[in-house]
């Protein structure tokens, strides 16, 4: 039996814990100066951006560096960023917000994204007082641009592999770079690189590289399939000097700046493709009411409404997803820094402590936004593929976030690596709720709910999804052990249960929480949107589940897996058709 949860969960504590709805905190819960700062970050889109994107994508000199200071001049590029330092100071939540909001501006996001994220945050979280003095208030307000120089032609998921290598100079001044960067993002006008190089080719370590230090130059801007207005170069260094006082962080743990660092790009990724899918549905759904066949809107097909229907849930149940991990964040920075850590430190620790939640929501955010845009195009019908309509756009700028900030596949492993090393070192206790399933599988399974409380269904439903999880990983890491890891067709199934559950869990918890305050009888469309999501989630782990166990069990054992897996992922007869048409109806 789960026990309700009233303190804030440890990563992937979600499994294990069932949360209190109360306690969850979802976007209806903005307060009154997030909502202003959303709809500030929208107008700029709606201003600023969109009428140039013919412009951006065809590189404008200039033009791109000039919104981004705009940005800066609203004090959008430094919303986390303490007020020491010339940023606003604001809690982890509203820059999730900013992100967002910002989303829908194509190769704009990117190039925002990269300046606020991997641009700045390094030298934010790593650097000396000097180094933050130095560049942070630059950074903070767009009078200097970053970017960051980490993926090499022959090291893209293996980061470690890289070949730049760093010596220091017969007089200790400066270390000397040799080697080049590939896929820079805002590498074409940035000021300001973090580059990582190895020093005497085995100390990966980073460094702060200026535009202008001799032996640093920049290759010419790639001709991409989307993000065409996105700098993208390749950075060359040819016996480069790099001061010594501008090694970032400690020599040899580059690795501990890189991979902190995506923890928070992972999760600003999903807030950025889930405001291009809000945008992708709406142009959608106005096409949808404008283009008539057959004498009517084809908005009126039940086929387009369950497109547009379809859309509307992900996007939703993303959302509160992503929201839900959010505030985890926030609490917990704030947990931290009242323990006495700095102020780095404390997010970084709370970004660690959810890098679980940080990679599920990567993965789901990215194929969240290449969905909604698939089925726009689907829906403009032939004019989709005309780039006179801003879909066929939207279409190519959205594929390169499935392999931004790590590879889907390379996250969808991650997921599951860093639950089970969790549960080895003893942070999480994986193992007792698998063998506790594992008994139960023996036990005579229970036919139908005997429990009356309200939406006691869909909570039961969602409980023995997770049972289904700790089933099949249990019994997979029980009975592979170290082969697990090479079983990666096994490792992303597994992965593909979590991140199912854990947004079907989140969508639930956001209706039940609008449910108490608002009333059942107005919260319909919410309802609908959180009982579809779960009625779809129940097949979909019943798949991966039956796929990962055959692909490891046999005979008596595999039997009763697929028995178990059948009885954890039964749900109630639900008539999503049904579902679909009201939410489709209720689209504004």
């Amino acid at each position: 039996m789960e026990t309700i949860t009233k303190h804030v969960m440890k990563g992937a504590g979600w499994m294990i814990e069932a949360a209190a709805p109360s306690e969850t905190f979802i976007p209806e819960d903005f307060n009154e100066e997030q909502k202003m700062m959303f709809d500030m970050c929208h107008q700029f889109i709606h201003t600023e951006v969109w009428p140039l994107l013919d412009r951006i994508d065809k590189l404008e000199p200039g033009l791109m560096p000039t919104l981004m200071e705009k940005t800066g001049e609203l004090g959008l590029m430094g919303v986390s960023i303490p007020e020491q330092f010339e940023g606003l100071g604001k809690e982890f939540t509203s820059a999730i917000i900013v992100a967002e909001a910002l989303g829908a501006g194509h190769s704009f996001s990117v190039a925002f994204s990269a300046h606020t994220g991997i641009g700045t945050l390094p030298i934010l979280y790593f650097g000396t007082e000097a180094q933050k003095a130095k560049y942070i208030p630059g950074l903070s307000t767009g009078k200097l641009k970053g970017s960051y120089g980490l993926t090499e032609p022959n090291s893209g998921s293996d980061a470690l592999g890289a070949k730049t290598t760093a010596k220091l100079s017969e007089d200790g001044k400066h270390y000397i770079l040799n080697g080049q960067k590939c896929w820079i993002t805002n590498g074409g006008f940035a000021d300001i690189y973090t580059v990582f190089a190895k020093i005497d080719g085995t100390q990966f370590t980073a460094f702060i590289v200026e535009r202008g230090m001799e032996g640093f130059t920049q290759g010419q801007e790639e001709r991409k399939m989307g993000i065409k207005g996105s700098s993208t170069v390749q950075l060359y260094f040819q016996d480069c000097k790099v001061p010594v006082e501008n090694v970032l962080g400690e020599i040899g743990k580059g690795h501990v700046i890189a991979f902190n660092i995506l923890n928070l790009g992972r999760l600003k990724l999903c807030a950025s493709t889930m405001g291009g899918a809000k945008m992708a549905l709406a142009d959608a759904l106005k096409y949808s009411k404008t283009r008539e066949q057959f004498k009517k809107p084809i908005y009126e097909f039940g086929a387009m409404q369950h497109k547009l229907a379809e859309v509307a849930i992900r996007t939703w149940v993303v959302e509160a997803a992503l929201y839900r991990a959010s505030m985890w964040i926030e609490e917990k920075e704030k947990e931290l820094l009242a323990a006495g850590k700095p102020f780095n430190e404390a997010l970084l620790g709370a970004a660690e402590e959810y890098a679980i939640e940080c990679a599920i929501l990567k993965v789901s955010g990215s194929e969240l936004l290449d969905f909604a845009v698939d089925e726009a195009v689907q829906i403009h019908g032939g004019n989709g593929f005309s780039d006179e309509y801003n879909v066929s756009r939207a279409y190519r700028d959205s594929r390169i976030n499935r392999i931004f900030e790590g590879t889907n596949e390379i996250n969808r492993l991650l997921i599951v690596d860093m639950v089970l090393k969790r549960a080895m070192k003893g942070r999480l206790d994986f193992m007792g709720p698998a063998m506790a399933v594992q008994k139960e599988l023996m036990s005579i399974p229970e036919f139908g709910s005997t429990d009356d409380t309200p939406f006691a269904e869909e909570l039961k439903a969602i409980a023995q999804m997770k049972k289904a999880i700790f089933m099949v990983a249990g019994a997979a890491a029980q009975k592979l052990m170290m082969q697990l890891e090479s079983e990666q067709e096994i490792i992303m199934h597994i992965a593909d249960m979590a991140i199912d559950v854990f947004h079907a869990e989140s969508g639930l918890l956001r209706a039940l929480k609008l449910v108490a305050q608002k009333g059942e009888a107005n919260c319909s469309n919410e309802l609908d949107m959180a009982r579809t999501y779960l009625y779809d989630t129940a097949d979909r782990v019943h798949k991966h589940g039956k796929d990962a166990i055959n692909a490891f069990a046999s005979g008596d054992e595999q039997r009763m897996m697929l028995l178990g897996l059948k009885r954890f992922t039964k749900v109630a007869p639900f008539n999503s058709k049904d579902a679909r048409r009201r939410i489709a109806a209720r689209l504004s």
